[in-house]
């Protein structure tokens, strides 16, 4: 579904990591873990085509990222959801409006009407739809953030440090909204620095732990 074959990326003219190797495969868990300034966040732009690798290939779904056009790319970031660090909301629009906006602006107005009240009881913010989102706690900031990086009903989720500003239950409720994601098919990818979350998942799901250190990533590493 996503594959980096020898990719290098450099940024200012200094090189962030080269030689990085990664296939995620369909109905895969993967946490991505290394220090602040690593590239993690990087690294997951490069997945899901927001940057081009500098040397190397990134094939999305079988396409080398440099290949899609305006309309591709579209196409693509649909089949890819993505759960930014600061969530990005529209402030002055409630927290389902938000949800929803993906697929309004792809003219699926019905299906977001129809999809809405079941996603919001499994993110537990059917209570909050109407809120706006600075008057969300962090942890429904984040809850929200899911439910609108699912409601196209993406292949791929990609979740940049989705518990880094939570506390650890609500971490812990996260973490079990994205397992449920990956038993129901898709590919889940989460940057994190909380080495306890990963251990606490590992009991739930076969993931797969990859560390991005010294620019080079490690695959398969144990804690």
């Amino acid at each position: 579904m996503i594959e980096l074959d020898n990719v290098g990326y450099s940024y200012g003219g200094a090189e962030l990591y080269a030689q990085i190797s990664l296939t995620l495969t369909p109905g895969s868990f993967h946490f991505l873990t290394g220090p602040s300034g690593a590239g993690k966040t990087t690294l997951l732009k490069l997945c899901y085509g927001e940057l081009l690798a500098t040397t190397g290939t990134v094939r999305l779904f079988g396409t080398d990222a440099r290949n899609y056009g305006r309309d591709d790319v579209a196409m693509m970031r649909r089949r890819i959801g993505v759960v930014h660090q600061d969530c990005q909301f529209l402030d002055h629009l409630p927290i389902a409006e938000n949800i929803v906006l993906p697929l309004k602006v792809a003219g699926r107005e019905a299906e977001a009407e129809a999809n809405l009240p079941d996603l919001l009881q499994w993110v537990g913010l059917t209570d909050q739809a109407q809120q706006l989102p600075p008057q969300l706690s962090g942890g429904e900031r984040q809850r929200a953030a899911l439910a609108r990086a699912v409601i196209m009903s993406p292949e791929v989720i990609i979740a940049d440090e989705p518990t880094g500003n939570i506390d650890w239950d609500m971490s812990q409720r996260l973490l079990t909204l994205l397992i449920e994601l990956n038993k129901m098919g898709k590919t889940v990818l989460v940057a994190t620095h909380d080495l306890n979350l990963i251990r606490a998942a590992k009991s739930e799901v076969s993931a797969r732990l990859l560390r991005l250190k010294g620019g080079r990533l490690q695959a398969g590493v144990e804690l």
